[in-house]
């Protein structure tokens, strides 16, 4: 079976971030033989094994080249629309946006939650939602000029807000005060959860069947990232 990605090739994996092919090999269960990925995704320190067949359908793809790593960089700066106010309307769109995965869809909820965040703190759902994608977009961008991912933050951040600039009124966010209520009474409930989570240690395995995740399984288990 031909494959689309070679052992020792850096790809990207939505929602995890990137990785490297470590190896291609085979797997039998119940008479059918299926032909798996392991990827290797060094900011979690996590294996996962790909199904072939199902590797674009979960978005696996290669690192993005210099220029498009460079227009990914150069939207952060972007004018956009406003953001909505509701912000659970506002999480989804962001969270379908890291699914899909390509690097200017990364760079969208950066520059949107960044800016969100000079108006008001992000609450907790939606500042690990920008922390992934920022860290996402640091290690691809990185990888793909050929920079360390300091370097590159470094240039995220003069992107998103160039010295001596005027801050972006226009793009200011219309919000209720109590649109978050409803979000930081849930996160209080799961809080001591994922205090839990992050004492793991440890390399992890995991066998990537496809399956759609909501926004609590992507989002509360800090091993993901």
């Amino acid at each position: 079976m031909d494959t689309q990605f070679t052992v020792d090739q850096k790809v990207v994996y939505p929602s995890q971030g990137v990785g490297v092919v470590t190896e291609i090999f085979e797997k039998n269960f119940k008479d059918t033989t299926t032909m798996y990925y392991k990827i290797y995704i060094e900011a979690s320190d996590m294996v996962v094994m790909v199904p072939v067949a199902n590797a674009e359908n979960l978005g696996i793809r290669q690192i993005v080249s210099k220029e498009e790593a460079e227009e990914a960089l150069n939207l952060l700066s972007d004018d956009f629309e406003p953001i909505t106010s509701d912000w659970k309307l506002r999480y989804q769109m962001n969270l379908d946006l890291l699914k899909k995965g390509t690097v200017k869809d990364i760079a969208t909820i950066v520059r949107c939650l960044y800016n969100r965040s000079k108006v008001k703190e992000l609450p907790i759902l939606e500042r690990k939602l920008y922390d992934s994608a920022k860290k996402l977009l640091e290690d691809e961008i990185a990888y793909a000029l050929g920079k360390s991912p300091k370097e590159i933050e470094a240039e995220i951040h003069t992107k998103l807000e160039p010295p001596g600039a005027a801050p972006k009124i226009k793009h200011s966010i219309i919000l209720d005060d109590d649109e978050d209520d409803d979000l930081m009474d849930d996160m209080s409930e799961k809080s001591s959860d994922s205090d839990d989570s992050d004492g793991d240690d440890g390399d992890s395995t995991s066998d990537s069947s496809g399956d759609d995740m909501d926004a609590e399984d992507d989002f509360d288990d800090d091993e993901g990232f």
